[in-house]
């Protein structure tokens, strides 16, 4: 085990929950600061915008550990206190409230900020973002029957805020500028959500948007590329995000052009630096290209991974990380799981059930390999897709049981 004393987490979320967690239960006993801008306890985000969002449950219920699990683990916690500069040269994390956090290695689990839409980049009552605890609770006040919600951005974010803003009697439109959801699960699943949307009252409009329109100091809709506008009570921009690493500028630390901390196959940044989490950019195995994923389970994941090689040394067997990527998303009802990339796939081939009658598992080929896979309600033929995503099998597997001969 490496002889490292001090090891700073930047980063209180899943990522850096986890990596903390990991490294104690791997032996390590030294100083362990886990340092978060937010001064909530570590919560888990995906609820914000299903379980928070409609009121079914409470801040409290998103916390990621309770007191006494946190204060099992030994840690110096930092919480309300942003991290503003890294300094390697003396091994020091410099954070907003003026403190200083000195480390020997570093795991960075920062995550991602929320992209804006022009006229609303500082707060502006009744523009809203969903990324945090307060964000999704100020949106969820705004949220009465009747109440005009727009929802900009085509992603898993928009369409599960989107199906619970409806579900609470909001007249929700939602804006896209491409087929929704089809990048992330595929054009077939996407085309079955978005009518489930349309079913549900949910307007779907295409379009560029431009900027929020503010009036009297509140936002009042959206302004689109071609001029015209989209009036509402509240809006929901939900287009993405970018890495929050800003606060490594002048660190060393390699970024690439997105904001994303450029890691190894190991998940280092260089000599004591490791990334885990929404912000780190590893080579994928398969590809040799550099990915990030925004996913849970790749938050703990790759936390995990990262905690291992910090403990192994420089000269100890790492481990290289090579996940299958998981999401989920509930929408109506409905749980929607896939492993791998859906999206982007040449074929569709349904092994199990129909998406007529909501229950399903498909493999999703691409170039004659199984790249993904996506599901409802078919866990079982769901979980043997993900064997296949993982070994990027041919398709047709040379398994799959050939018709039978027709009876002269």
């Amino acid at each position: 085990m490496t002889a490292v004393r001090e090891v700073a987490v930047v980063g209180a979320g899943a990522a850096g929950l986890h990596a903390a967690e990991a490294l104690r239960r791997a032996g390590y006993d030294g100083r362990l600061t886990l340092i978060g801008a937010e001064d909530e306890l570590p919560y888990d985000r995906p609820p914000l915008s299903k379980q928070l969002l409609d009121g079914q449950w409470q801040p409290g219920q998103l916390t990621l550990r309770t007191p006494e699990a946190l204060a099992e683990l030994r840690l110096d916690l930092r919480l309300g206190a942003a991290a503003e500069r890294l300094d390697r040269a003396t091994r020091t994390v410099h954070l907003a409230d003026g403190g200083r956090v000195r480390c020997e290695a570093v795991v960075l689990a920062t995550g991602v900020r929320p992209r804006r839409l022009p006229g609303a980049e500082t707060p502006l009552p009744g523009a809203h973002v969903l990324r945090t605890l307060a964000d999704a609770l100020a949106l969820r006040a705004e949220l009465r029957p009747g109440v005009r919600l727009l929802v900009v951005g085509g992603g898993l974010l928009g369409a599960e805020a989107a199906a619970t803003a409806v579900g609470l009697g909001a007249e929700v439109t939602w804006l896209v500028s491409a087929a929704p959801l089809a990048a992330v699960l595929g054009a077939d699943t996407a085309a079955l959500l978005t009518g489930l949307h349309r079913d549900h009252g949910v307007r779907i409009r295409r379009g560029a948007a431009a900027a929020v329109v503010e009036r009297g100091g509140r936002a009042v809709g959206v302004r689109l590329a071609d001029g015209s506008e989209l009036a509402a009570d509240a809006v929901l921009t939900a287009i993405g995000s970018r890495p929050a690493t800003e606060w490594l500028a002048g660190s060393g630390v390699p970024l690439e052009a997105d904001g994303g901390v450029a890691c190894d196959a190991h998940c280092a940044a260089g000599p004591g630096v490791w990334a885990a989490g929404d912000a780190a950019a590893w080579p994928d195995p398969r590809t040799g290209r550099r990915r990030r994923l925004e996913q849970r389970t790749n938050a703990t994941e790759q936390a995990l991974c990262a905690a291992r090689n910090l403990l192994a040394g420089p000269d100890g067997a790492r481990q290289v990380y090579d996940p299958v990527p998981y999401l989920w998303s509930d929408q109506y009802g409905l749980r929607v799981q896939a492993f791998g990339s859906p999206g982007g796939a040449d074929r569709f081939e349904v092994v199990d059930g129909s998406l007529a009658e909501h229950r399903f598992a498909a493999a999703c080929v691409r170039e004659g390999r199984v790249t993904g896979a996506v599901g409802i309600a078919a866990a079982r033929a769901l979980r043997a897709l993900r064997a296949r995503v993982a070994a990027h099998d041919p398709w047709p597997p040379a398994d799959r049981p050939q018709p039978a001969a027709a009876l002269s």
